[in-house]
């Protein structure tokens, strides 16, 4: 509905494209997240917050109080969920036939008995060395089964010495992945992606290791090679010294605009001091500038490695500490000042136009089809509506929060939706907040959910815009906060993951999701007798730097993540003095 252009020229607005070195405010208690701009002086940072609109009374005491955007948040919604179903159905198995599996090398005669006993569709072998991978079945079943297939067939196929490479990956088995090797090497004039990139990782481990960074030169002369081939390759550089061809390695991972893995960067942290020099050690810094660019959490086995290596400077006394981050505006960082906060231009920016992003979302000839969820030109019917509403946004007074009235109004456990999104409202307009309700027409008409009563007093209380049934209602709300300036909030529970979707480049995508932590609050719970808020994000959740001082985010080893969460834990490390 609302047209990519108009909604990124607005985006623009807010978010400052260009990269500028983090700065820390003085002030040690966390502050909401804002985006700094350089036309901005770093005092007005520090400018009190007015909270009550994002707490009410114990709203972050609770477990389930935690943040949408927290790290294994989406994990236990779906635990509670799977818990709260009436009926559990048992999983379905993929494949419900199972092979047995020998205990011990079988002869020709042992292998023919076992596939006489089964009756399958498919290549029997195939399914027996499936079955051998998922198990993890002895090296010398799976060289019994290959004998049995080249004494019955004359050969063995590729295809099934390729499903033993991976039994032999797997197991780790250095001179079996050799012997292979020599062996494919010789029979076939070209082996595939899936078996080069086997033997890249299967080398590695074996004294022939130069073979693997040949396998990977000659993959790149062909097409492109993944991450993975190259951190596989980075990885044995630096195990056996070869630093400068690592470091090789990995500058050709960026130039392909791929993500470095996390444990070949840990290798590159892991080399032995006496092997860094000033410009080694320079280099180490810049992979955390470039985890705080592209929005990187490192797992905990890298954090344990930085942690090491900064600890172990020579000539420098460094001191790290694990913390968590909580909502509360009282904590502080056991190690050096609280993550920043970045200013937002309460004033408009430079126009859309002069800048890369403004530039990147400019196209208007496309509109998302409410129908579709994808850019497309609209139908006239709804040019007006989105005309009627913009001339509806731009003739009134910013607004303080924006909400999303069916999404709030089926937060309540009750059949009347209008009274729940009435009281939401009424306790917003209780602390003087400037209302937009979107909502739909349906709404309009009197029923047993939606109150005529209700909507009057709705519309008293706020200004309220009703769509098309129809139409996505999510694209207004982005326009009509983003429209409102920095001060403006969005009230939903929806993550606008879909819409995340539909921006052009992984840059936009990655400042819209730090609008949107900063600027989203989620009902938490809601009772006739309480309404529990969830606050927006208070601070930013990137790498964060002093002379002295780096806060660094990462994942924790059990605590599964989702794309669009980010980490509650913090490695901090200050340099004493």
């Amino acid at each position: 509905m609302v047209p990519l252009h108009l909604f990124c020229r607005v985006l623009h607005r807010q978010i400052c494209v260009s990269k500028v070195p983090a700065a820390f405010v003085t002030d040690e208690s966390l502050t909401r997240l804002h985006f700094f701009s350089p036309s901005h002086n770093i005092s007005t940072v520090n400018a009190p917050i007015d909270k009550d609109v994002l707490y009410t009374k114990n709203s972050y005491n609770s477990r389930r109080g935690a943040s949408v955007f927290s790290a294994g948040s989406s994990k236990n919604r779906a635990v509670r969920n799977k818990n709260n179903l009436s009926i559990k159905k048992p999983p379905t198995p993929l494949n419900p036939t199972y092979i047995p599996i020998p205990t011990e090398p079988l002869g020709s005669d042992g292998w023919s008995k076992l596939k006489d006993q089964f009756n399958l569709r498919g290549n029997y072998e195939d399914r027996v060395i499936e079955q051998m991978l998922k198990s993890g079945t002895d090296l010398k079943i799976a060289k019994s089964l290959l004998s049995f297939v080249a004494e019955k067939n004359g050969d063995v196929s590729y295809r099934l010495l390729v499903k033993y490479l991976v039994l032999c990956v797997q197991q780790n088995q250095g001179a079996e992945i050799c012997e292979l090797y020599d062996i494919m090497k010789m029979k076939f004039s070209y082996l595939d992606t899936g078996a080069n990139s086997l033997f890249i990782r299967g080398l590695s481990q074996t004294d022939r290791w130069r073979e693997s960074i040949g396998i990977l030169e000659a993959m790149r002369k062909i097409g492109p090679v993944s991450a993975r081939n190259f951190g596989d390759c980075i990885k044995v550089a630096n195990k056996h010294q070869e630093v400068a061809l690592g470091w090789a390695l990995y500058d050709g991972i960026l130039q392909n605009n791929m993500v470095p893995p996390p444990d070949a960067i840990q290798s590159f942290f892991d080399v032995a001091q006496d092997l860094q020099n000033d410009d080694y050690r320079k280099r180490l810094i810049s992979i955390l500038s470039y985890f705080r660019e592209i929005q990187f959490y490192p797992g905990e086995p890298l954090m344990e490695s930085i942690l090491s290596w900064f600890e172990s400077i020579p000539g420098e006394s460094w001191r790290g500490k694990i913390t968590r981050v909580t909502d509360s505006t009282n904590f502080k960082f056991p190690a050096g000042p609280a993550p920043r906060r970045m200013h937002t231009a309460r004033s408009h920016a430079s126009p859309a136009s002069a800048s890369p992003l403004g530039r990147r979302c400019q196209p208007g000839h496309h509109q998302m089809d409410p129908g579709q969820h994808r850019w497309k030109t609209p139908r006239a019917c709804e040019d007006q509506e989105l005309q009627k509403f913009l001339e509806f946004v731009n003739s009134r007074p910013p607004y303080d929060i924006v909400v999303d009235g069916l999404n709030v109004a089926y937060h309540g456990k009750r059949n009347i939706l209008s009274q729940a999104l009435l009281d939401v409202v009424s306790y917003l307009r209780g602390k003087g907040r400037r209302i937009l309700v979107l909502g739909r027409k349906h709404m309009l008409v009197p029923s047993r959910k939606w109150l005529k009563q209700d909507i009057q007093l709705l519309q008293q209380y706020a200004d309220c815009f009703f769509l098309d049934n129809i139409s996505l209602d999510d694209p207004f709300l982005l326009y009509a906060c983003l429209n409102s300036g920095s001060q403006c909030y969005i009230m939903t529970k929806d993550l606008l993951r879909d819409h995340k979707a539909c921006l052009p480049d992984a840059e936009t995508k990655r400042l819209f999701f730090k609008w949107q932590r900063g600027h989203q609050i989620v009902i938490q719970d809601y009772t006739s007798k309480n309404l529990r808020l969830q606050p927006a994000q208070s601070y930013d959740t990137i790498v964060q730097c002093t002379d002295t001082s780096y806060h660094i985010p990462y994942d924790k080893a059990d605590v599964e993540r989702a794309t669009f969460e980010v980490p509650k834990t913090w490695l901090c490390l200050k340099k004493e003095k």
